[in-house]
């Protein structure tokens, strides 16, 4: 079951920007299938964005945000630190508008990644693999404070406008595609603005909805993108007291997971939206009733190269 709020229609695009949201959401049913019969999981496929993932909502609010306050003007360079995501909206969104990009990312994200970027036209700086997406967040200052002039810095982990992306359209549109019954919602804490937002909106429209901050269970892992928050720079947008639930998820299980998805349920999504569906698989066996909404990130095409896919 697939529920969408235009299933009918399909978008004449002026321009691609607006094809940015709006993405359906799925209902899990086998691996589901021991449940009890009151429980519906459901996951967002953020990957119907244009650039195939849920961080083209936040970069395209913030390089919009900047156009508007006159901070992003033609000739500057749209520079930040990424772990692969909101580096690949930015790209596509920037070349669309005729802006350049540079990014701090990390040296062991997938070569799928790289791979794209590079497509795009971006110039990389490869950082500590050792470091994660906090040796890229501490190269992109350095590089902004050696030459602010040159460049427009949106700083993801600190920009109000990344949450509200979500407060404005992701948070609004879980909700009525649930038609107001979502009980929890789960989202990965990487920059945190997904949860943050999301869980934010969903709240004010209802304060039983259960928020679950998903993260890694250790410093040492292989989940692109998220946060080990009590040993990693915590973004400056995250408010602890958004989420009522927190849920520490394995490279291995959500690894187990991506691949059980592909096999039983059809859909190829990527390794932090495994994590996502161990957590709130977690908490929907735990329940007689109720409507658990998760984020797919992205898609599995940025992550085939990793060895997990051949191991038993």
């Amino acid at each position: 079951m697939v529920l969408a709020q235009h299933p009918s229609r399909i978008p004449l695009a002026h321009d691609v920007t607006s094809l940015v949201g709006n993405t359906p959401l799925i209902r899990l049913k086998r691996v589901v299938e021991d449940f009890a019969p009151g429980v519906e999981v459901y996951g967002k496929a953020e990957y119907f964005n244009p650039g195939g993932s849920v961080k083209d909502r936040p970069g395209l609010n913030m390089i919009l945000q900047g156009e508007r306050s006159g901070q992003l003007t033609p000739g500057k360079i749209i520079l930040d630190a990424t772990s692969g995501n909101t580096g690949i909206a930015y790209a596509w969104i920037a070349a669309a508008k005729g802006y350049r990009v540079k990014l701090a990312l990390p040296a062991n994200a997938s070569e799928e990644r790289k791979r794209i970027l590079n497509a795009y036209g971006v110039e990389l700086v490869l950082t500590d693999p050792a470091l994660s997406s906090d040796g890229a967040i501490l190269k992109a200052r350095e590089l902004y404070t050696q030459n602010p002039d040159l460049y427009f810095y949106p700083d993801q982990y600190s920009n109000p406008h990344n949450w509200r992306a979500h407060y404005l359209t992701t948070g609004p549109e879980i909700y009525e595609q649930t038609q107001g019954r979502v009980t929890h919602f789960v989202a990965g804490l990487g920059t945190s603005g997904t949860c943050m937002g999301v869980g934010t909106r969903l709240k004010e429209h209802n304060p039983q909805i259960e928020i679950l901050a998903m993260q890694p269970d250790s410093p040492f892992h292989g989940l692109e993108g998220l946060k080990h928050m009590a040993t990693a720079l915590v973004p400056a947008i995250y408010d602890p007291h958004v989420p009522t639930q927190q849920v520490e998820v394995s490279t291995e299980d959500a690894q187990r997971m991506v691949k059980r998805l592909a096999r039983e349920e059809g859909l190829l999504v990527g390794i932090s939206a495994g994590a996502n569906v161990v957590a709130a698989l977690r908490v929907a066996q735990t329940l007689t009733a109720g409507v658990v909404v998760t984020i797919f990130c992205d898609s599995a095409d940025k992550y085939l190269s990793e060895r997990f896919w051949d191991e038993a």
